[in-house]
């Protein structure tokens, strides 16, 4: 070993020269590549989650050119190294027979011949296709010998693949695939395969019309030379000289283009594997037009769809907007722009108070005309119930009992949960939104309302699957991005946000939602399919909402235009909700929330108040309600009452026998929740009245409803009149008694069961007194104030 050293040793310092023009030569070759061969911006791809293309965007240069390639299809393979390149894998970057004989062609006939190879080729496309010159071919070999010692002869085929040109701005065999067949590489056939390797040799061919038979023969050709060979058999060979040559070029799939653009921005020049189901895609965008062209009858010109996985938060389909046209904002994507929520919040509101155990979820709410600090929410049918079930009152969206509820439980506590939930767009102070809040006051985007219920699932499902337990960070923010997990955060027995209990039964809630107070036809909607849905609407007919949830998907619509103009019959349950079924028809069967045994606990309700069972109520019920239902108050609508021995009158012992007093549990609501309630509850029975000679107890027997207090009276304008009439209402709990009227203690007038008065009054402030034939009196101070006329 010693010895050969010296002889080398000894042989440099003889040949000195020699051995430093060696040593660059050595140097020149191991540094004449750059690090990046190719330096051209690429395309941006996007891929369904099955791998397949649905939608491209054009490099910045103006070129279609695919980033690099994954694999060579095997077909293509073996066509183009027949036809460019035979003994590829035997040569070390150049051929020296096909040199050769390239000069002595060049030499001795008119046309040209190259005798390049594959990876000369290569180095040649990365030199811009300098100007063809002997040297130039010295420089490409001296190149291709370094550039196969860099790389595998099959990364050095997929740059070869990934960057010649194929005619126009098609550069790239995967390109060239979609541009001229429309279908992916891999899916290429032998006669289009072959079309494409030959292609690159003379790109000019490919435009229709022109040099169409230049183009057969050259394909046909190396058929038969892959017949001749035995890559292909006689068959295969008879079917490929068949098929046609592509024509002009054909658009690429765009199925998904506002999640394209949204990948371009976020992922400019990269191919994106996304978690889009390609076949759910092409559904919901069928059913985006074919209910597009049903709005725009009634000049809605927009609307958008999102799916995702509740467990794993990926996005299964996106359309960003209806094909609408450019005039209406067609290129707008709709799903993250924030609009009015309309009700969509409800829900969250209704599992909070569940979660902390203020409210069960069949105990009966008020619904009855409120004033609170002027703001005078209104039912969207206009109608008011009296009392009505909590979980009914979420199903049918009754905005009073949603309003009264947010005041209950505490805007400021609410809007903090919606903060948790990572409801950022809600950015402004609590007392921006107000009450409002939970009416539509508030925007949001159909990204993050979807996302929101999406998490309001997964939260439910992994407690049931995964031992009681939560997740830190389960309101997460979905990802279109197939390879990309999303991070729910470690593992806890404390709730997070909302508790399972609580989101069991505002799922069941939802989906008891089967037709809106006063609409007649929504059975139209009905589905076999089990999914907790929620509609909304914003004031003034602008945005449409629907949001449903089974355990598997989440799948949000919302409709309207992206002007912001409203129209007529733009509502959640006539423009969205149709939509959303159309799409839960469209994916798998699925199953129902599993019961979350751990967080619900068996409570004795009462049957017709559906509060906490308290010693007064008569038929009780044992119901699974959630943990902190305990919490929960009893009821306050069943008390002890005493009545005579025919049971028709209440006594007590200053005016009847004690021991032939009969006790009674009775059901009875205040006056104006009665008032409503008995309108619709045919069964109520009011209480009876006290026997003539007894005194009854302090109780509220009177209620005003109309003017509301803290509500001002406004009468319009009338040059011609100093007064105007206004009715004033009040509600009694029993039946025939009558009401004297009086208007700063001046009687002005009486009623007999129906308690409306109609009087005169000018604009001033009032002391309103009701007495009724028992001495029980009411008064309310009023204020009538003049408006601008209309």
């Amino acid at each position: 070993m010693k010895h050969h050293f010296l002889n080398i040793k000894w042989f440099l310092l003889k040949h000195k020269i020699k051995s430093s023009i060696l040593l660059i030569i050595v140097l020149v070759w191991y540094f004449c590549l750059p690090n990046q061969l190719f330096k051209d911006p690429t395309s941006t791809v996007v891929n369904s989650s099955d791998n397949v293309l649905i939608g491209a965007r054009i490099a910045a240069d103006g070129q279609w050119r695919f980033p690099k390639m994954d694999s060579i299809p095997e077909r293509f393979k073996q066509s183009v190294l027949l036809f460019e390149d035979e003994y590829f894998y035997k040569h070390p970057g150049f051929n020296p027979v096909s040199i050769f004989n390239a000069i002595k062609h060049n030499l001795t006939q008119d046309t040209r011949r190259g005798g390049s190879t594959i990876t000369q080729q290569v180095v040649r496309l990365s030199r811009k296709n300098q100007k063809r010159t002997y040297w130039e071919k010295c420089v490409e070999i001296f190149m291709a010998t370094r550039l196969e010692f860099r790389h595998s002869k099959e990364e050095i085929l997929k740059l070869y693949a990934t960057h010649t040109p194929y005619g126009g701005n098609v550069v790239g065999l995967e390109t060239a695939a979609w541009r001229y067949f429309g279908i992916p590489a891999h899916e290429l056939s032998w006669g289009q395969s072959a079309t494409l390797a030959v292609l690159p040799n003379a790109p000019s061919l490919i435009f229709p019309g022109r040099n169409e038979e230049a183009l057969l023969t050259k394909r046909n050709r190396l058929l038969k030379k892959l017949w001749d060979k035995e890559k292909i058999d006689s068959t295969t060979y008879k079917l490929a000289i068949a098929e046609p040559l592509p024509q002009k070029p054909v658009p690429l799939p765009n199925l998904a283009p506002h999640l394209t653009e949204k990948v371009k921005k976020e992922h400019p020049g990269e191919r994106i594997r996304t978690s889009i189901n390609r076949h759910w895609q092409q559904q919901t965008n069928h059913l985006a037009k074919r209910h597009y062209e049903r709005l725009k009858s009634n000049e809605i010109h927009n609307l958008a769809i999102l799916v995702l996985d509740v467990k794993t938060r990926k996005v299964l389909s996106y359309v960003g907007n209806s094909p609408t046209d450019k005039q209406h904002g067609n290129f707008v994507d709709i799903i993250p722009k924030n609009r009015s929520t309309g009700s969509t919040l409800k829900p969250f509101l209704f599992a909070s108070l569940l979660h902390e155990g203020q409210l069960l979820p069949n105990a009966l709410v008020k619904d009855v005309p409120t004033v609170i600090n002027g703001y005078h929410p209104k039912n969207f049918n206009k109608k008011h119930s009296g009392a009505v079930t909590a979980s009914r009152a979420l199903s049918r969206s009754l905005n009073v009992p949603a309003v009264r509820l947010l005041r209950t439980y505490g805007l400021q506590k609410f809007y903090n949960k919606l903060h948790k939930m990572n409801l950022s767009s809600v950015n402004k102070p609590s007392s921006y939104y107000g009450l409002s809040l939970i009416l539509g006051g508030a925007e949001s985007s159909l990204w993050d309302i979807t996302k929101t219920y999406a998490s309001a699932a997964s939260t439910l499902n992994h407690f049931v699957t995964n031992s009681s337990t939560y997740r830190k960070n389960e309101f997460a923010e979905p990802s279109y991005l197939l390879g990309d997990e999303v991070d729910f955060g470690e593992e806890q027995f404390d709730t997070p946000i909302l508790n399972a209990g609580a989101l069991y039964h505002t799922f069941n809630a939802l989906q008891e939602v089967n037709r809106p107070e006063g609409d007649e036809n929504w059975q139209f909607f009905d589905s076999s399919k089990r999914i907790a849905w929620k509609t909304g609407t914003s004031f003034g007919f602008k945005d449409a909402w629907a949001i449903g949830v089974t355990p598997n998907y989440a799948i949000g619509v919302w409709v309207g235009n992206a002007d912001g103009e409203g129209r007529p019959g733009l509502t959640g349950i006539t423009a969205a909700a149709p939509i959303l079924f159309d799409v839960l028809d469209v994916l798998p069967n699925d199953t129902w929330f599993l019961e979350p045994f751990d967080d619900l606990v068996e409570l004795e309700t009462c049957a017709k108040s559906g509060y906490r069972a308290s010693m007064y109520c008569g038929e009780i019920k044992r119901v699974l309600q959630p943990a902190n239902g305990t919490k929960s108050r009893p009821c306050p609508y069943h008390h002890q009452v005493f009545l005579d021995a025919s049971e028709a009158h209440q006594v007590n012992s200053d005016c009847y026998p004690l021991e032939n007093m009969v006790a009674k549990n009775w059901f009875t609501l205040p006056p104006i929740m009665e008032y409503y309630y008995t309108a619709y509850n045919p069964n109520y029975k009011p209480l009876p009245k006290l026997l003539e000679g007894c005194i009854g107890p302090e109780t509220r027997l009177m209620e005003f409803i109309f003017p509301k207090r803290g509500e001002d009276i406004l009468i319009p304008k009338d040059l011609g009149r100093k007064s105007t009439e206004v009715i004033f209402k009040l509600a009694h709990q029993q039946e025939g008694s009558t009401i004297y009227w009086y208007l700063d203690d001046v009687y002005v007038g009486l009623t007999t069961d129906f308690h409306e008065l109609i009087l005169a009054v000018r604009p001033d402030d009032y002391l309103l007194t009701a007495v009724d034939d028992d001495g029980n009196q009411i008064q309310q101070r009023i204020s009538v104030r003049m408006a601008s006329q209309i």
